[in-house]
């Protein structure tokens, strides 16, 4: 057999080899699904590619959006040279030595190179750094995929050369267009068969790949390829497409967006009392595997920075949950954390002891630093009578409702403001009381 044909058989091979989801893949930005914002008619993106004016990009989204697809699309497109890196098994040898062939290209051929980086915040400092020179020179043009946010995982000098677009999870209409397409590809294989699915099996599907094209292709792939065919048809029924794809993959790292994403949504819901919500985002983040010290932590803050003194039991309760849930642990943590959780939803809301906070801080950084008066300063030393310490202070218990008017180094009301709500409003109520019998030594407007 001739050396070129049997190259060609080989390749061939591997063609039909391949995943469903490389087989299939869009090779027209026509056949990318779901990322209209950034590929729609006009779109800068669209018309860059559309041009053969690439700069340097970074393509940020969760896995099985088609950032991978994309940049095959611009390689098909561009009279550059294209030069694929995956972070993951290259280093900085690689790059190097590709930068080095890409500055000869340059020179000799006048033609440009892009390197399209996959995981590209697999990529260290140092070797991101290493492709800052040549792309501020020209020398390449970057094009970088990744699912991390780059704000935190890519070096800012090279966020400052690059354009950023962000694609976005795919919905689970996109899916079903995407699967129903699939089933009539010519490269699906299985080209002897006829393949049928039932509605209610794409859904299925659709809605358990969680916005992942790559993820809805493998499970159609398996319905496929394990579903015995009755008169050249495969029939794929809900049955077939729930064995094919039987949990949710939930996208949640537990350092990265998703993590902080569902925390800061926990928070607010509980914030804006939202037990509903606040239960849904604590459950998303328990079944993606967050640990219940971290939820607990959330609900303990919670209680103190939004409930504060409007309802002084909710951080007693939050306490209580967050060492319960040290020595109880998982699947019974998960009570305790929705006690809690939804108490503190449903308390009425103060911030005023986390503003006063906040503001004195801001006082004692920033302003003239205040005096201890004589009167409150510590007498409990022999010799403190003799400077004066301690002078004139007047013991609040020896006075009606242990309270007496003194100066006690800052104005009534500069820093705590109590609301109208819950236990926050007696606390209002008791000091402007007090002010009218005699003021907390000076008041706040004098």
């Amino acid at each position: 057999m001739p050396e070129d044909l049997f190259e060609h058989s080989a390749t061939e091979r591997l063609r039909r080899e391949a995943p469903l989801a490389r087989r299939v893949a869009p090779r027209t930005l026509d056949e990318i699904l779901g990322q209209e914002a950034i590929l729609g008619t006009g779109k800068i993106l669209r018309r860059a590619i559309e041009a053969d004016r690439i700069t340097s990009l970074i393509l940020y989204g969760p896995p099985g959006t088609g950032k991978t697809a994309l940049a095959r699309i611009i390689a098909m497109r561009t009279k550059s040279a294209f030069e694929p890196l995956n972070a993951v098994t290259s280093g900085v040898k690689e790059l190097r030595q590709l930068i080095a062939a890409a500055k000869q290209r340059r020179i000799h051929e006048q033609r440009k190179t892009i390197v399209f980086v996959d995981e590209l915040h697999r990529f260290n400092r140092a070797q991101q750094d290493a492709l800052l020179p040549d792309v501020e020179n020209g020398n390449i043009v970057l094009i970088g995929a990744t699912t991390e946010n780059p704000f935190f995982s890519v070096v800012a000098p090279l966020l400052s050369r690059s354009q950023m677009f962000e694609l976005q999870r795919l919905t689970e209409d996109d899916i079903v267009r995407l699967l129903k397409r699939t089933l009539v590809h010519p490269e699906r294989g299985l080209a002897e068969f006829t393949v049928l699915a039932d509605d209610d099996a794409l859904q299925h599907i659709a809605l358990y790949s969680e916005g992942d094209a790559r993820r809805a292709l493998n499970a159609l792939d398996i319905a496929m390829l394990t579903t015995p065919p009755e008169e050249k048809t495969i029939h794929i029924t809900v049955e077939v497409a729930q064995e094919s794809i039987q949990k949710k993959m939930l996208h949640y790292d537990g350092t990265g967006d998703e993590h902080y994403d569902a925390a800061s949504a926990f928070i607010k819901s509980m914030r804006g009392t939202d037990p509903d919500s606040a239960l849904y985002w604590m459950a998303r983040m328990l079944e993606a595997g967050e640990e219940p010290r971290f939820i607990a932590r959330r609900i303990c803050i919670a209680a103190s920075e939004d409930v504060g003194n409007a309802d002084p039991m909710a951080i007693v309760l939050a306490t209580a949950c967050w060492q319960a849930c040290e020595f109880i642990g998982l699947p019974e943590a998960r009570i305790i954390l929705a006690q809690a959780a939804t108490y503190v939803a449903c308390a009425p809301k103060s911030n005023a002891a986390y503003l006063g906070i906040d503001a004195a801080l801001s006082d004692v950084r920033e302003r003239k630093t205040v005096a201890v008066p004589a009167h409150l300063q510590d007498a409990s030393y022999p010799g403190a009578a003799r400077l004066g310490h301690g002078k004139g202070y007047k013991y609040a218990h020896d006075y009606e409702d242990g309270y007496v008017p003194q100066d006690y180094g800052v104005p009534r009301g500069t820093y705590y403001h109590p609301t109208d709500r819950g236990k926050d409003a007696e606390f209002k109520q008791r000091l402007e009381e007090f002010d009218r019998r005699g003021g907390g030594g000076k008041s706040a407007t004098e």
